[in-house]
């Protein structure tokens, strides 16, 4: 195999050198008092149906995201035209988001992650709707 030029390491920490980033604490507290805030889980929903999800969270698949975001594509969703909204982005350990931030913000979308993604918010005792059934 070819070595590549970049590993996936590497494309995460630059990522996270040029994005904002919101740590769980944060984001715990704000879920509580800002109205304007939309969290949005990339997870696969997979993931999702096994673990649950941060309440009030959208669902925006991982492969869709670009096309969501984009109100040129045919595959926009209302909810990221929203004006005055800040968006927070998670997966569930903050690399996939990290990754999703960094190619929206080369966009134009002003967007931030969660840190350490689901896993941490859960550790930290982030209020979790329950897991639906499949």
């Amino acid at each position: 195999m070819t070595a590549l030029k970049l590993s996936s390491a590497q494309m995460v920490a630059n990522a996270r050198a040029r994005i904002t980033e919101v740590s769980t604490t944060d984001l715990i507290a704000r879920l509580a008092r800002d109205p304007d805030l939309v969290i949005v889980d990339i997870r696969d929903v997979r993931e999702r149906q096994r673990t649950g999800s941060i309440p009030g969270s959208i669902h925006a698949p991982r492969g869709m995201i670009e096309f969501w975001v984009d109100p040129d594509s045919p595959y926009h969703k209302d909810v990221f035209a929203q004006p005055g909204k800040s968006y927070v982005f998670h997966c569930a350990s903050g690399w996939r988001s990290a990754l999703t931030v960094a190619t929206l913000q080369d966009m134009g979308f002003d967007a931030a992650h969660l840190t350490d993604g689901f896993t941490d918010w859960v550790a930290q005792d982030g209020p979790v709707d329950p897991p639906k059934d499949r």
